[in-house]
């Protein structure tokens, strides 16, 4: 892993390079506390220089017909395709999630750059009837411009494909900040970037601070579009940074998201999907269900089936095949799992799994599975995003109070409802406030389809048609002869 951040780092203008004052940070892992290795961190003239190369990679790559980007596009997907095996493991060093999903998020990664492809062939205008005498009205795309995407650290490959293969598709040029605490999956892709060769200054990737990265992106008038993946706090801050110099602005920002149990579900079913779903990634997934309201018929067998699942589930480095949960990501999101199962003991909520750190670990930032239920609705492990490997479960009666309870957050990401009812699932779809809705399925991440939230979970969409058109933008012309 040394090798990485010692031949690479910085990635500006078609090469990699170091730091111009020699910065360099170092990048632990979460499994063992132990450091991989020293990144280079960038100061502001590395991130000025990006942006200078970001405006010389503009000129020559909007300039490119959409099937010729799609060409390199697909040539990046083909390159990423046969590196699976050392991105995977790069993602895992850096996140402590265990291997089998590492490597499914880079297929992921993957995906996202061959669906851009196809939708680099497809941006499409239209034509308008004019009310001139041989007028025309044409309706066409052009590339917003530069693009500063900035990028969490949970799914640290296809959060950077999720914005990069539509920035390229659209034909913008497009600087990267990763997250600091998983520069090295960042590098694995850039250098997929690299071997398919892109024209200098199209893709360039700094890692560092906000003053020093952030900062210039912000203030500079040359980046037109900033995308971020991030808290909500963070987000706010943005939109209000970029009004300085009216940047287009999409995010996806937090969830706590709803998963509400009908009185008619498979219980079984449910339960099996369930559990590998909410303790993915150690539960730090925005989408990964929270918040779980069961239908009184089927609440203690609920609790008793999640717990029994939960406490069979194994607890190690993500690099031994057997593991099925890892280490969340530092001390800080540790800590932070501790003080909301500690808020729900005091207010006497009943712990089922979990609940501590675990005995036999004495090094990695580990935690049990939990499964805690008899919470009001306005304790944190219900009423906030908790990012961990907390299930917290209540109790309905009526859909309406239900689909109540479930919109009471501003948060809106993604929501699910598990019934065997075509006419109930439909209800829940139309009731629920969220962006994504999940009836009796998890899967909404797909490059072929736009995935985002509402209210303070954000604005835009990453992948699908609507993804791409993110980066465009639309110009009116009339002909009149």
């Amino acid at each position: 892993m040394t090798d990485i951040y010692q031949d690479r780092g910085l990635f500006i203008d078609g090469g990699w390079r170091q730091s111009e004052a020699g910065g360099r940070a170092p990048v632990i892992n979460p499994a063992s506390e132990e450091v991989l290795g020293q990144t280079a961190v960038a100061t502001a003239a590395d991130t000025e220089a990006a942006i200078h190369a970001a405006e010389r990679g503009l000129a020559a790559w909007r300039a490119e017909a959409g099937w010729n980007r799609a060409e390199r596009l697909h040539e990046i997907a083909s390159i990423m395709a046969d590196r699976v095996e050392e991105a995977a493991r790069t993602i895992t060093l850096e996140t402590g999630k265990p291997i089998a999903q590492s490597r499914r998020e880079w297929a992921l990664s993957v995906d996202q750059f061959r669906w851009c492809a196809e939708e680099a062939r497809r941006l499409y205008g239209r034509v308008v009837e004019s009310r001139a005498p041989g007028g025309r009205i044409e309706v066409t795309h052009e590339p917003v411009g530069i693009v500063a995407a900035f990028t969490a650290w949970n799914f640290p490959a296809v959060l950077i494909a999720r914005k990069v293969a539509p920035a390229l598709a659209a034909g913008c040029s497009v600087i990267v900040r990763p997250s600091s605490e998983t520069p090295g999956v960042a590098m694995a892709i850039f250098d997929c970037l690299r071997a398919a060769a892109l024209p200098a200054g199209v893709a360039n990737l700094v890692v560092g601070p906000t003053a020093t990265t952030y900062g210039p992106l912000m203030a500079s008038p040359s980046v037109r579009k900033v995308s971020l993946t991030g808290s909500t706090a963070v987000g706010k801050q943005m939109i209000r940074d970029a009004a300085d110099t009216v940047k287009r602005v999409s995010m996806e920002l937090g969830g706590n998201a709803p998963m509400i149990v009908f009185e008619d579900a498979d219980l079984d079913k449910t339960l099996d999907v369930a559990v590998p779903t909410k303790f993915a990634n150690a539960g730090q997934v925005c989408v990964t269900p929270d918040r779980f309201y069961v239908h009184e018929s089927l609440h203690d067998k609920f609790v008793e089936g999640f717990a029994e699942r939960a406490k069979a589930l194994t607890l190690g480095n993500g690099l031994d095949e057997t593991n099925q949960m890892g280490p969340l990501i530092n001390t800080r999101r540790l800590d932070a799992v501790e003080t909301i199962i500690d808020d729900a003991r005091a207010r006497g909520g009943i712990l089922h799994a979990g609940g501590a750190r675990p005995a036999d670990k004495n090094k990695g930032y580990y935690y049990e599975p939990t499964v805690i239920s008899g919470l009001p609705d306005d304790a944190p492990a219900l009423a906030e995003e908790n990012f961990g490997p907390i299930a917290a479960i209540t109790q309905f009666q009526a859909a309406e109070d239900v689909y109540r309870r479930a919109n009471s957050s501003d948060l809106g990401l993604a929501a699910y409802a598990f019934t065997s009812d075509p006419v109930r699932a439909r209800e829940a779809v139309a009731s629920i406030e969220a962006g994504m809705v999940g009836i009796n399925s998890f899967a909404l991440a797909a490059a072929e389809a736009p995935f985002g939230g509402v209210k303070s979970s954000g604005m835009g969409r990453e992948g699908g048609t609507e993804g791409v058109h993110d980066y465009l933008n639309v110009k009116l012309s009339q002909v009149a002869f």
